[in-house]
């Protein structure tokens, strides 16, 4: 049985769990759906009540049926590459590949519709609030008027995209900001603004759900550093593994069930009482940096869940799962 990973070919965090899925002599394709058609083709043939489907990359033949997993990691668009892109074959090359792959029985990491619906910073944040962790208090509006009263209610305050990395290429990822005391909110009527209350941090706490597994990392912030975004701040010491808080680690896990995943990379910040507020879910999110600052296995677990049989946690009520570190 083998592992599918669709991600484009500079991904080294990727590349971490080949290296743990070889050592383990579990057979690994990777391909990049950017190169459907040309150097990844398919075929599926649905006759008598049957289906057979296969996909080649890089020289290799693999039967759908022979798949144990699929980790949607960070693939590319489909028909990407072709000479003449469009996006009637992207969509073509999109449902021909991914309505394969879903016929099968194999586990996914995360489902793509569960991974698209994941993405959008408003619902996760209602997802968070049902699940019981703590949010910030946060307002996203084109009403300048109701950021301004947010603003009094909430005097000191961030600033940050809806969406998060802005689509250019590569991508370019846009800082958490803090918001000036005599901020003028006219802008806010041209786009979606996104304000919440700022938190006095003492630590930034990065927590990496595969299945089951948390794995979480503290990192202490720089006292009265005016970056507020971990990614811009100036360097504070490396990532130190943490323990969960049971409450955390019970609200983590059912959103991970009701958002159907079974990764995510979960960012919050520590207050002076301990609390960890959420702030968002990625749920391609990088791991690679604190597994090299922490030793945490982190690649590791995610190699052994993809080479575990039987059904994914996200089509079945959350539970224990054992992993060997």
């Amino acid at each position: 049985m083998t592992v599918l990973i669709l991600t484009s070919e500079q991904d080294v965090t990727a590349d971490m769990v080949v290296a743990e899925l070889n050592d383990a002599d579990v057979p690994v394709v990777r391909l990049d759906p950017a190169d459907l058609p040309g150097g990844v083709a398919l075929s599926g043939e649905y006759v008598h009540g049957t289906f057979r489907g296969h996909l080649s990359a890089g020289g290799r033949l693999v039967s759908t049926s022979g798949l144990r997993s699929v980790w949607v990691r960070r693939p590319g668009v489909p028909a990407a590459r072709v000479a003449e892109p469009s996006a009637w074959l992207t969509e073509e090359s999109s449902q021909a590949l991914y309505g394969m792959l879903h016929g099968t029985h194999a586990r996914w990491m995360n489902r793509p519709d569960a991974a698209r619906r994941a993405r959008r910073k408003p619902w996760q944040l209602r997802l968070a609030q049902r699940s019981g962790l703590p949010v910030p208090a946060t307002l996203i509006t084109t009403f300048p008027q109701a950021a301004r009263e947010f603003a009094e209610r909430f005097p000191d305050l961030v600033v940050k995209p809806v969406s998060g990395t802005h689509p250019q290429e590569p991508p370019r990822a846009i800082p958490t900001t803090r918001v000036a005391p005599d901020a003028d909110f006219t802008a806010v009527a041209f786009g979606p603004t996104l304000l919440q209350r700022r938190i006095a941090k003492l630590a930034d706490i990065r927590l990496t759900a595969v299945g089951d597994r948390l794995l979480a990392a503290r990192k202490p912030a720089v006292p009265d550093a005016d970056d507020v975004d971990v990614r811009f701040a100036p360097p504070s010491g490396p990532w130190q593994p943490a323990d969960v808080p049971p409450r955390i680690a019970a609200a983590v896990r059912a959103y991970l069930h009701q958002a159907e995943l079974a990764y995510g990379a979960f960012d919050f910040v520590e207050d002076a009482d301990g609390i960890w507020w959420f702030l968002e879910c990625n749920q391609s999110g990088q791991f690679g940096f604190v597994e090299l600052d922490t030793g945490q296995p982190i690649a590791r677990t995610i190699a052994q869940w993809l080479a575990r049989h039987g059904p994914g946690p996200e089509s079945r009520p959350a539970g224990p799962v054992r992993v060997t570190p």
